[in-house]
């Protein structure tokens, strides 16, 4: 039985396009990492080339699923899905699209330096129909293949094997291709210029198949690392808007009658993580073992920290302490788990310790970024002084983005910090595969502790295969509660989106924190 699953056109190009033109100058605390759009997990790099470039689908600012590249769809069986592509679109070099440059693009994520291949999980392969169908074959039935392929950006066949980019860009290698500098896309915006970590300049599409509710005519978008320089900036009107202030801003910028705040909760949580692989631990005192393959330590750590204390004294209020990794606006999320496991006891980690065999502790590294969440720097530096006072001594390994990334990518760490928002799929399952699933070809792309428990394993695929919502929700349930059993990992909350602008720009944010260029509007 075949399934029909799309939006009318109508609906698509229900809004009409502002009739005054504008620019736009916008910052974030970081640069992209490349304009590959296969070549990163990087939630902001994949959001900045989502103006560029397209997927079959899109989540629109409320995380619902819209066709895009596709017009529509239908399951032609459990583990077979026909797509059939919208006609009459180009690329912003003029060239048509076609069903070969999807199939180009299933190609192009299965070379090595591809991270967004994990995204598309087990799609087994992309055939071609005729010139504007495509079948997707998945190894099993695939209930969020909708929502994956909303990041499979498709590239030009033509132009990428004219540009030498027929394989994707390799961060971990160092090893670019011809579109990590440069791009062409079916979207909204088309690139000007790249100079990395000053400025991407982007212009409108006038070719773009769908309907602008933008009045943008061209985008500017400049990294700047320090928050008090972007808030300088935004007062000054040097830019527009940015995608991240500090909290302690927050009444700077509501001060001024020219700017305002668009705050709201993101769909991130941000945890810590350990290192649960090695038999000896890296960055530590202890030698010839793991501490952190220990349960007793690692509930230790969990009992030694407050993240009451961090809420109220270095968020301010602006955060919601969580139990679980999935943030409860995820879809499949379950609520009932989503607080502490065991309570904040520092006496309860010293006993532990002392339990596991480190009556005087013992020490670790601890790597986080100081430019990437809220408040990042400052909540490591809380949680060194409360782990200290249990007799965890911590080697602070406190970096820019870029290392840190790095350090995370290679597994070069101990205990770090990090952070999962579930995207894109905008599904607790994502978190699943994503971050507590044994790393593998396909899934655990983000398990940078290498954590393995076979049983979650078995639950997680299953849930990924499940197309009965209820028992998909009643897997993904049993899964988490291992996982926080388990102590496998130390959630601590969901942080605020906050943005800030002036107060005649419109950018319409969604709890996934990414800023759709093409529904800004500058009145």
């Amino acid at each position: 039985m075949r399934h029909l699953a799309a939006a009318t056109a109508a609906a698509l190009l229900a809004a009409s396009t502002p009739v005054s033109a504008k620019t736009f100058a916008w910052s974030f605390n970081a640069d992209v990492q490349t304009l590959d759009p296969h070549s990163s997990n990087n939630t902001f790099t994949n959001a900045f080339a989502n103006n560029i470039y397209e997927g079959l689908t899109r989540h629109n600012d409320r995380i619902e699923i819209e066709p895009a590249l596709a017009e529509r769809w239908e399951l032609v069986n459990p583990t077979t899905w026909r797509f059939f592509l919208r006609r009459g679109v180009k690329f912003h070099d003029g060239a048509d699209f076609d069903a070969d440059d999807v199939v180009f693009t299933w190609q192009r994520l299965n070379t090595p330096g591809a991270l967004a291949r994990r995204v598309i999980g087990d799609v087994k392969d992309v055939r071609k129909v005729d010139s504007h169908t495509v079948e997707f074959i998945t190894e099993n039935p695939n209930p969020l293949l909708l929502t994956a392929l909303t990041h499979f950006f498709v590239m030009d066949k033509g132009w990428s094997e004219a540009n030498h980019a027929a394989v994707a860009a390799n961060l971990q290698d160092q090893r670019e291709s011809g579109a990590a500098r440069a791009a062409n896309g079916t979207g909204p915006f088309r690139l000007v210029s790249r100079a990395p970590d000053e400025r991407t300049v982007l212009a409108v599409n006038p070719s773009w198949w769908d309907r602008p509710q933008h009045n943008l005519t061209e985008v500017t978008f400049q990294p700047i690392r320090s928050a008090a320089t972007r808030t300088a900036a935004l007062i000054s009107g040097a830019i527009d808007a940015t995608v991240e202030i500090p909290i302690q801003d927050i009444p700077r910028i509501e001060a001024s009658p020219a700017l305002k705040v668009v705050q709201g909760p993101e769909l991130r949580t941000i945890y810590f993580g350990f290192d649960q692989y090695r038999d000896e631990l890296l960055y530590s005192d202890v030698k010839g073992k793991n501490p952190l393959k220990d349960i007793r330590v690692r509930r230790a750590i969990y009992q030694a920290i407050d993240i009451e204390a961090i809420r109220r004294t270095v968020m301010r209020g602006n955060s919601w302490p969580a139990g679980i990794l999935a943030s409860p606006f995820l879809t499949g999320a379950p609520a009932d788990l989503n607080t502490r496991i065991h309570p904040f006891d520092p006496e309860a980690s010293k006993r532990l310790l002392a339990e596991a065999g480190y009556p005087d502790g013992f020490s670790l590294g601890l790597s986080c970024p100081n430019d990437r969440y809220v408040y990042d720097e400052r909540i490591c530096l809380a949680v060194i002084g409360m782990l200290a006072r249990v007799g965890i001594k911590v080697q602070p390994q406190i970096e820019p983005l870029n290392v840190w990334s790095r350090r995370i990518n290679g597994n070069d760490l101990s205990m770090f910090m990090i952070g999962h928002a579930g995207l894109p799929q905008a599904d607790a399952l994502a978190t699943l595969l994503d971050v507590v699933h044994s790393r593998t070809a396909t899934e655990g792309g983000l398990n940078a502790g290498r954590y393995s428990n076979p049983a979650i394993d078995r639950l997680i695929i299953e849930a990924s295969r499940e197309t009965s919502q209820e028992r998909r929700f009643a897997l993904m349930h049993e899964a988490f509660r291992l996982e926080r059993e388990d102590i496998a990992h130390v959630p601590l909350h969901q942080q605020p989106i906050v943005w800030a602008a002036r107060r005649n720009i419109d950018l319409r944010q969604g709890p996934d924190n990414r800023l759709r260029l093409w529904h800004v509007t500058v009145n």
